[in-house]
């Protein structure tokens, strides 16, 4: 039933809210008639001009310079094999997203009809105008060898077989490190590689590339070790064709200093493991099964230094660390084509990221204290924000060392902070915030479960790991709207008003009339209002038979947070609760507070209210940038509610120096860096990217968030509840299902954080 989960929740994922993963979008105006003339006819005829003169004015007026082509002909896709080309077409799509995600590079996906090979050699060279470089995918070898050799020689854009190469990049600078941790040298080890496809023969030609020996490496396939003296061996297998006198892998395996698993599960057992040699190294790299499950390795040996393919283990070996950052190198300065010297420059960009210092941005997205260079990381995490301003300069260096940069870059300062501005137009924090959720999941309530979007969230919130949904409500409801969504997991249902829960409400009704019986109420009335769902949940929490609560979905904000604020307290020290809405704008995140809770707070409550969201910012792994947001700038008038705003951020200037804020100030100025710095350099703002406003009262910080969403398309993900000792979060009436989502993976990250206080 899993399998039909997951397909039913991929079908819809590629289908809804319309069919595909990708888009085509203006980048220019096209709001007035003088617009569309520019556009097209008669003013596109003046750049199709200066092109003719200069074909390389191509890369000036049109997106050739950012635009890859994601080519196959769906022969060898991922597991599947040869599925054709228009089955292939999804997996393509995924490949443009992560292009753009991770390096702001623009794909069109290209599935050609062709097997034979001069066929699609031809093909791709016909269209090659169209773009600045060409990502080879799922081709099957050894086909795949010579249509990549081939349109690299023939092209003068950049071309890469990611199957090829891809794993070859990543795992070179994994083993670079590995032998460094052990301490041996490159050319005297032994190594084992476990498969004989595109991927194996080319990772086997990089690490070759870096200094191990070919006699030094003894490939194995299906039929066994490959040796000089079989016959009928490919080009490429009988490169690495070993004249030792080995038949087998366990025989290959003794003393062996390496294994590279590039095949498929459980080719290795503990007893080949034993037999290698001391401080062994094991990349089992088979998706999704490694060579060697990971723990029987471990268990195995406990010298080993280990990678797989596999997110939930320790050094992923992930294509995503390479291409897009590659490409973006090669881009930038309109390379002719990705070299040896551009792939080995990647690897030791990769390798040298590892060794420094982690941000604390990336301890927190992977839920660890501190990620330190060793056998457990040896190469950088895929969400590491750094790798698009690490690797694309390392490789444009490269590019232009080796000749075939066509527009070498100047300065670097610009272009590193050109690459790190591509970061702020996507969604990576929601990734970053979901991962950190699943690194320890909580008990999660959802008072109103027997709404559909609500169990529609807590579904997905249990299948992706999220956290571990408890159901609130009307049980037959509930068991109705869980077969019509065909969600059959064995979740806790609790209907607070069934006879069921007497004993808990009768438990809980008792510790609530303890709280509030000096506040007119009664034991009786006390054990009767535990019927009352958000109060009833709310007394799970306060008992530790929960760990979060998402409530609101149905009923107003006041409603729903009142008995909430009867029974969970705010957090030690704090004073004052309050709301902030993290939106995921165009130009990058952006929290807005107070959202929900104070409609006019003072001076000393606006000071509050940005410590704690400077702190929640924190949380995401963000540096906070606030901006205490007025109609005036800087003292510019005297009426009241400036004053108010002026005062707090006096107060956090004397109390928090180190807090980067600043104000009063106008919106418009807070988020334009450049209009800032140039009328008010003196700010503490200025040259900054502004990522925290701070409202002077609830109307305007209600409204602007609201504002945004629909103006925007943004994102939001709120209100987030702060100040309070438990992870409790009240959503906005009629929130969507994604909204859910997002607020569980904060309630997890949130109910982390306060067990570690609590700790």
């Amino acid at each position: 039933m899993k399998n039909n989960k997951n397909r039913r929740e991929a079908l819809l994922y590629h289908s809804k809210p319309k069919p595909g993963k990708i888009e085509v979008m203006p980048t220019t105006k096209y709001n007035s008639q003088r617009d569309l003339s520019l556009a097209y006819s008669p003013g596109v005829a003046f750049p199709c001009l200066e092109i003719e003169k200069d074909p390389s004015n191509v890369y000036k007026y049109t997106s050739k310079g950012n635009l890859v082509a994601v080519i196959t002909n769906g022969t060898a896709v991922l597991g599947l094999g040869d599925i054709g080309p228009e089955a292939s077409k999804p997996v393509m799509e995924g490949k443009a997203l992560l292009f753009k995600i991770f390096a702001g590079i623009d794909v069109f996906d290209i599935e050609i009809d062709a097997k034979d090979t001069e066929k699609f050699i031809e093909t791709v060279k016909n269209i090659s105008p169209t773009f600045g470089g060409i990502n080879l995918e799922d081709i099957k070898a050894p086909e795949a060898f010579e249509i990549e050799k081939r349109l690299s020689e023939e092209l003068d854009i950049p071309v890469m077989h990611d199957d090829q190469h891809g794993t070859a990049i990543i795992s070179s600078a994994a083993l670079l490190n590995a032998l460094d941790l052990v301490e041996k040298k490159i050319e005297d080890v032994q190594m084992v590689v476990c498969g004989a496809g595109a991927a194996a023969i080319s990772c086997a030609r990089m690490y070759k590339a870096f200094g191990i020996k070919r006699s030094n490496i003894v490939m194995t396939d299906s039929k066994g070790v490959i040796r000089k003296d079989r016959k009928e061996l490919s080009c490429e297998k009988a490169e690495f064709a070993t004249s030792r006198d080995l038949n087998s892998l366990d025989q290959a395996m003794i003393d062996a200093d390496i294994f590279i698993g590039l095949s498929r599960s459980n080719m290795v057992n503990p007893g080949m493991l034993l037999s290698m040699a001391k401080n062994p190294i094991v990349f089992a790299m088979a998706n999704p099964d490694p060579e060697i499950e990971y723990s029987l390795a471990m268990k195995t040996r406990d010298d080993i230094i280990m990678a797989t393919g596999r997110s939930d283990y320790p050094n992923q070996v992930n294509n995503v660390l390479g291409f897009p950052f590659i490409f973006r190198g090669a881009l930038d300065v309109k390379a002719t084509k990705i070299n040896d010297q551009m792939k080995m420059a990647a690897v030791k960009a990769l390798a040298s990221l590892a060794k420094e210092s982690v941000p604390e941005f990336v301890n927190i997205a992977y839920d660890k204290t501190k990620l330190t260079f060793g056998k457990n990381y040896i190469i950088p995490k895929p969400f590491d924000p750094r790798l698009i301003t690490k690797i694309p300069p390392m490789v444009a260096k490269a590019a232009m060392d080796s000749g075939v940069a066509l527009e070498p870059i100047e300065c670097w300062d610009k272009y590193e902070e050109e690459l790190h501005n591509r970061l702020g137009s996507d969604k990576k924090i929601v990734r970053l915030l979901t991962n950190r959720a699943k690194t320890s999941p909580k008990r999660i309530i959802y008072a109103e479960a027997d709404h559909l979007d609500v169990l529609k969230a807590a579904q997905i919130v249990h299948e992706e790991g999220i956290g571990f949904p408890i159901l609130l409500g009307n049980r037959e409801v509930i068991e109705e709207l869980k077969k019509e969504i065909e969600f059959d997991e064995d979740l806790p249902i609790i209907d607070p008003k069934s006879k069921e829960e007497f004993p808990n409400r009768e438990k809980y009704g008792k510790k609530y009339w303890k709280m509030r019986k000096r506040k007119g109420i009664t034991y009786f009335r006390a054990v009767n209002k535990m019927k009352e769902r958000n109060l009833f949940a709310a007394m799970m929490i306060y008992n530790g038979d929960a760990d979060a609560l998402i409530s609101g979905y149905s009923r107003s904000y006041p409603v729903t947070v009142k008995p909430i604020f009867e029974v969970i307290g705010r957090s030690p020290g704090v004073n004052k609760v309050a709301t902030t809405n993290l939106m995921i704008t165009s130009k990058g995140p952006l929290f807005l507070s107070d959202t929900s809770i104070n409609i006019d707070p003072s001076s000393k409550d606006l000071a509050i209210i940005a410590k704690m969201t400077s702190d929640t910012v924190k949380m995401f792994g963000l540096e906070p940038i606030i901006a205490m947001v007025s109609y005036s700038n800087f003292g510019s008038s005297n009426h009241p509610m400036v004053l108010k705003v002026n005062e707090a951020v006096n107060y956090l200037h004397r109390n928090f120096p180190k807090l980067n804020v600043d104000g009063p100030v106008q919106s418009d100025f807070a988020l334009n860096k450049e209009m800032l710095k140039e009328k008010f350099s003196f700010s503490k703002l200025s040259g900054k990217n502004v990522n925290t406003l701070i409202f002077p009262n609830l109307d305007s910080a209600n409204t602007n968030y609201k504002v945004i969403k629909e103006l925007d398309n943004a994102l939001s993900i709120g209100p987030i509840m702060m100040g309070m000792s438990k992870a409790v979060h009240v959503i906005q009436l009629g929130a969507s299902v994604e909204e859910m989502v997002n607020m569980s993976a904060v309630a997890v990250v949130d109910a982390q954080k306060k067990s570690k206080i609590k700790k």
